[in-house]
């Protein structure tokens, strides 16, 4: 007998009230927590996994590892978050496993060179074969990790925005300015070079002074990552979801019976409506102007700016000097994030303010052009390696700064709008979420793959990914501003209960 079609479900009880803001801030604070481990992932991983043995053109493929868990981790913990009936809540089982996971995955990637020693490594070799095995294993669970906290928090800022369009969009902009703080605590701690000695202990033969850094500074990430989820834990409450709260008893069994997570999933694609097709581009294309920079900042810095290499001590100043830029970046983007709403306002809306700092970006990665240039013929005329003169210094310190204010724009209103579109979309707030993930790594998983060997073939060196990350952000400026449209607020009485919609039945 054909099921009746139900797509868009509207629940017949009263939808319930918006959170008050402190719990939002709160939940939105575990960013901050995340984001410290993603700083120093971000900043000396691809150094780090250099150090291993693993040369630079081959470098991006190891970052490959999380876009991949991410496009299946994302959606599937989403899906599983929305429907979850633990008596602890829908969101809060997830964050507390995501924590523990991040707290696994930290050891492996901080004691990858030791475990790797232990396991029969030659240290005076330079590849190390059981140590990049252990790194990429630890890589793979830090992402699934992050996947795992990172979607069900932003969910989590939907149920407890309830609909109220505001409160989403001033919710996600706590959440871009928590994971600033964070990227703030992770970049200071990796631009400082004496960290291990509080941790004595994390120097050995098989980790020498800055492999003992990265791991002092996971120590510190992941007990201010834990202290922020007791918190949430304790503090917000997430009720108990009872699937009759939406849908009749028979409908729960029907939906058992016919639709696994994998078929939820590709059913919420088939179901999307025009809006979120429309984001999830814009996503993509923005991101392929992201990723360079992600994968190759402080490379760059070491490289193109300091003009070392790996295990250079110019390579290492530079390093360190782009975890300085990295941070400066922060504070601008904390700042950013708090103005994102007000901002929006004033330009006419969240859409046109997401255009017009991606024309920001373009300008900036471009600019990683003239930096170059101008540090290499600075070399060329005299300049020691490793001693850029204050001009290029000043200049690759301030890339880093102004990019912080489309990164605020990039860190909030795509998932404001998704929660937002997620009440036409086929799905509740952690599948759309994660189905917007998709749209962030697919991109990442092509950067990862063809840079290096771009790079390679144009003398080893950035500058290739960043000029394609210059024409990816101004093709995301034009999309975004022609594109998305402005979400309207729901009227009066329209507003349905923060709980996923089941799929359509034909």
């Amino acid at each position: 007998m054909e099921q009746p079609h139900t797509s868009s479900l509207h629940v017949e009880t009263e939808a319930p009230e918006p959170s008050p803001l402190r719990k939002m801030v709160a939940v939105s604070s575990i960013a901050a927590g995340v984001q410290f481990g993603w700083a120093l992932q971000l900043s000396l991983l691809t150094p780090y996994v250099q150090t291993l043995g693993v040369p630079h053109a081959w470098a991006s493929f190891i970052w490959l590892c999380g876009p991949i868990s991410g496009l299946v981790v994302q959606p599937i913990v989403g899906y599983t978050s929305d429907r979850c009936t633990s008596r602890f809540g829908r969101r809060r089982p997830f964050i507390l496993a995501g924590a523990l996971a991040v707290a696994l995955a930290v050891f492996l990637i901080g004691y990858a060179a030791d475990i790797g020693h232990a396991a029969g490594d030659d240290i005076t070799k330079k590849t190390r074969p059981h140590a990049v095995a252990v790194f990429v294993v630890g890589f793979w669970i830090l992402d699934v990790a992050n996947n795992m906290l990172q979607g069900p928090c932003r969910a989590f800022l939907g149920d407890l925005a309830a609909g109220d369009h505001r409160k989403t969009r001033t919710a996600n902009a706590f959440f871009s300015f928590f994971m600033a703080i964070g990227n703030v605590l992770g970049y200071a701690a990796g631009s400082y070079d004496k960290l291990h000695r509080v941790f004595p202990f994390t120097e050995t033969s098989a980790c020498n002074v800055f492999c003992a850094n990265l791991k002092s500074c996971f120590f510190f990430s992941i007990f201010l990552l834990l202290v922020l989820i007791l918190i949430v834990l304790v503090t917000v409450n997430d009720p108990q979801f009872t699937p009759n709260q939406a849908i009749q008893n028979d409908d729960v069994a029907a939906l058992g019976s016919r639709f696994s997570c994998f078929d939820q999933v590709v059913g919420a694609f088939k179901d999307l409506k025009g809006p979120m097709w429309m984001l999830m581009l814009v996503t993509a294309v923005n991101w392929f102007a992201w990723f360079p920079y992600v994968l190759f900042d402080t490379d760059w810095m070491g490289r193109e700016v300091y003009g070392g290499d790996v295990g250079q001590t110019a390579y290492d100043r530079g390093v360190h000097a782009g975890s300085l830029g990295l941070m400066l970046n922060s504070v601008v983007l904390a700042l950013m994030s708090l103005a994102v709403e007000p901002l929006g306002r004033l330009v006419g809306g969240v859409k046109w303010l997401w255009g017009i700092v991606n024309v920001v970006l373009a300008v900036c990665m471009a600019m990683t052009v003239v930096i170059s240039k101008a540090a290499e013929h600075e070399r060329r005329h005299g300049v020691p390696v490793g001693y850029p003169s204050l001009g290029v210094r000043a200049g690759a310190l301030t890339f880093f700064s102004v990019l912080g204010i489309p990164l605020a724009i990039t860190y909030s209103v795509p998932f404001a709008l998704a929660s937002i579109y997620s009440s036409t979309s086929g799905a509740g707030q952690g599948l759309s979420l994660g189905l917007l993930n998709v749209a962030i790594v697919v991109p990442q998983m092509i950067i990862s793959g063809i840079s290096g060997p771009i790079d390679k073939k144009f003398g080893g060196g950035n500058l290739p990914a960043f000029v394609l990350g210059t024409v990816a952000a101004a093709i995301s400026a034009v999309l975004a501003i022609v594109l998305l449209p402005t979400p309207k607020p729901p009227a009066d009485g329209d507003k349905v209960a923060a709980i996923p919609a089941p799929p359509s039945f034909h």
